[in-house]
């Protein structure tokens, strides 16, 4: 990727030092539209090779998280960088505000039962990430969740986080990767899609107030996403912050996080023994001497 930084620029590696305002949400790479679109129909075709060694490998499963502000571009990312991939070992699930069955069982539980299984891909659009994000931001959400006042105290969030750790890395001792993108859109762009959403009828159902309210915490909505990549970015789960300014630069780098990825598990085709070959063989031959 012609870029100003290489794509382990944008994983947080050291998230001791890591500051959100390290990344540029406008940085695109020095990449025009159509430069990043044609980079990305390669890499299109390579994940969708790759997606199927995954399958047929089946001892690795792969779990992408996305998080980002609202009109940060994760449906775009979703519909770009995974048209190509096979949706029988794809899913996607899009969490909302979390339902009353959800909110009667601890904060992970929602999120452990859309797990993908082996060979397959699951996209987590927003995640259980919203439980030291949305949740910590606005105090109310905790209340929803009826858990001992003992429980809910100032050191919730730092438990919060230690729990993540220990979830995502009995996740990677169990053969599931965890590959975690905040695309990083800055307040002016998300105010230029809003507009957009807001002037155009096809858009408008897109539109939430509630994404104005957000937006009104943007400040405390920053700090807790650098405080959780902080905590939470470790080798076995990586965060990944994405400039997201330039819709496809921000697609361009999450597929060649995959890609780099997957192409790191070695994913191999099952070999077929000498035996099964030769019984193989006679079916062909067998197949071949039919008569059309």
């Amino acid at each position: 990727m012609k870029s100003k930084r290489h794509l382990t620029a944008y994983r947080i590696d050291d998230p001791d030092r890591f500051r959100l305002s390290d990344i540029e949400p406008a940085e695109d790479g020095g990449l025009d539209k159509d430069e990043a679109n044609t980079i990305l129909a390669d890499d299109i075709e390579r994940l969708r090779d790759l997606q199927q060694r995954l399958y047929a490998d089946h001892r690795w499963a792969v779990l992408v998280v996305l998080q980002a502000m609202d009109a940060g571009g994760k449906d775009g990312v979703i519909k770009h960088v995974m048209t190509g991939l096979n949706p029988q070992a794809c899913v996607v699930h899009p969490f909302k505000a979390p339902n009353p069955d959800e909110l009667d069982h601890d904060f992970l539980w929602r999120s452990v039962s859309r797990l993908p299984q082996r060979g397959h891909i699951g996209i987590h659009n927003r995640s259980h990430y919203e439980e030291v994000l949305s949740v910590r931001v606005r105090p109310q959400y905790l209340k929803a969740q009826h858990i001992p006042e003992s429980l809910a105290d100032k050191d919730i969030w730092k438990h919060r986080f230690k729990d993540i750790r220990a979830f995502e890395r009995h996740l990677a001792r169990n053969g599931t990767v965890v590959l975690k993108f905040f695309l990083h859109i800055s307040k002016q762009e998300q105010k230029r899609r809003f507009l957009d959403r807001l002037e155009q009828p096809g858009k408008r159902w897109k539109f939430s107030m509630g994404d104005i309210e957000d937006r009104n915490l943007w400040d405390k909505y920053m700090a807790a996403y650098e405080d959780a990549i902080r905590a939470t970015s470790r080798p076995e789960a990586p965060w990944y912050v994405v400039p997201a300014d330039h819709k496809p630069f921000a697609r361009l780098v999450v597929a060649k996080a995959l890609i780099e990825t997957l192409e790191g598990l070695r994913l191999e085709y099952p070999k077929v023994d000498a035996a099964s070959l030769k019984e193989m063989e006679a079916v062909r031959q067998a197949l071949l001497a039919e008569k059309d």
